[in-house]
């Protein structure tokens, strides 16, 4: 199944408005409204799966732009299960594909919290986030990989973030992920992760033994430096510039979630 969808959030009168919604199925955008929605400067998505996916051969691709000011939260609302398709073999020799492509102005923020991704057994799904940002934009970005179902030999998952601060020069922040020529900026963060290889899981480097993987790209509008620090469980690792990186394993998805929780406070006592 091949979709796309479009997110764009401006800033209109103190608050942070949705002027542009367009998705496709597999992939459902429901923004908060009503009273609880009105209350809140930030705009809130909910991001809702309209039917099974992602499965074999499934390709997504949601783009999102925050202008200047404006504040955006995506959420989802449920775990993504990466399933592997049906017998077809030209469906099974394709991998599933989720690629979110965001601009963030200058003084706007984008929070991105989804639930967790779980990698069944013969899946085999990639991920792609790439986000561009202005000088004072921020950027807080979850991700957490859950290596199959209890007790199940997970398939695979290859999952690449990518975070570029676009160069002062360069005009309007996304102009270099348009391709139009305008200064690329230099890279913040450029990291790709596996899950799914027995010899890999099992390294001390990598998720030794553990069966859930959780990291949190922390960026904020001033440029102030993180020490790199470390915890039960999770480490904190500065990004060059501004912001840092939380890294967290764990036996199950809530113990991640909360080790990440405890690398971002620690980032926060860091900058005060």
């Amino acid at each position: 199944m091949l979709a796309c969808a479009e997110l764009v959030v401006v800033a209109r009168d103190g608050r942070s408005v949705v002027t542009t919604l367009r998705a496709q199925s597999p992939l459902a955008l429901v923004p908060r409204r009503g009273v609880t929605g009105a209350s809140r400067s930030d705009a809130v998505v909910h991001l809702v799966g309209s039917a099974s996916t992602p499965l074999a051969g499934d390709d997504v691709t949601l783009t999102v732009t925050v202008g200047a000011g404006a504040h955006l939260t995506l959420t989802g609302v449920a775990a993504a299960v990466a399933l592997p398709g049906g017998r077809s073999a030209d469906r099974a020799a394709r991998p599933s594909r989720t690629v979110l492509r965001c601009t963030v102005g200058d003084g706007g923020s984008l929070t991105y919290l989804p639930e967790p991704t779980v990698v069944t057994g013969r899946a085999h799904h990639e991920t792609v986030l790439d986000v561009v940002l202005a000088p004072t934009a921020a950027l807080r970005a979850r991700d957490l990989l859950v290596a199959g179902r209890t007790g199940e030999r997970p398939g695979r998952c290859r999952g690449t973030v990518r975070v570029t601060e676009c160069s002062a020069a360069g005009g309007a922040v996304g102009d270099s992920a348009a391709g139009n020529g305008a200064a690329p900026g230099r890279p913040l963060l450029v990291q790709t992760q596996e899950i799914g290889d027995p010899l890999l899981d099992a390294s001390p480097a990598h998720l030794a033994g553990h069966r859930v993987l959780g990291t949190e790209v922390l960026v904020g509008p001033a440029r102030e430096q993180v020490p790199a620090t470390c915890g039960d469980g999770w480490s904190l690792s500065p990004l060059p510039g501004r912001g840092a990186l939380a890294t967290a394993v764990a036996h199950d998805a809530v113990t991640a979630a909360r080790r990440l929780a405890d690398a971002v406070r620690a980032a926060s006592r860091a900058v005060g």
